[in-house]
């Protein structure tokens, strides 16, 4: 059974930069992507960004361009997020998530079929 923990939220100003963590653990297979999904109060899950197993692809949502930056270490099996530039908008549950099949496209939830308990970041202005 594959686990997945998210590690290194908390509460930050606008500005500040974070750096999540998931290590994934029990999977006896290499997941064809990993992704990242956040979930404000009030909100639906939406994706953020998602890199695939070889690292030769990596996607982000619009809002996050330029200021995050996803990237993995397969010998650790641990994909991290660095987000720097955080803005109050960016405060919610932060979830990563592995594929084990091939999709089509990373950028949704159906994509994934292993989710992490989530992450809380608070970007205070």
């Amino acid at each position: 059974q594959v686990h997945l923990v998210e590690s290194g939220g908390g509460l930050v100003q606008a500005g500040d930069s974070l750096r999540l963590s998931c290590a994934a653990s029990g999977r006896t297979f290499s997941p064809y992507a990993t992704g990242w999904f956040r979930q404000a109060p009030g909100k639906e899950r939406e994706f953020v960004a998602a890199i695939t197993w070889s690292m030769r692809r990596t996607y982000y949502a619009d809002f996050v361009k330029g200021r995050f930056t996803i990237s993995r270490d397969n010998t650790k099996n641990t994909v991290y997020l660095q987000m720097d530039s955080l803005k109050p908008e960016d405060t919610a549950d932060y979830y990563c998530a592995e594929a084990g099949f091939p999709r089509l496209c990373w950028r949704t939830a159906e994509a994934f079929d292993y989710w992490g308990p989530g992450a809380q970041v608070t970007v205070s202005s």
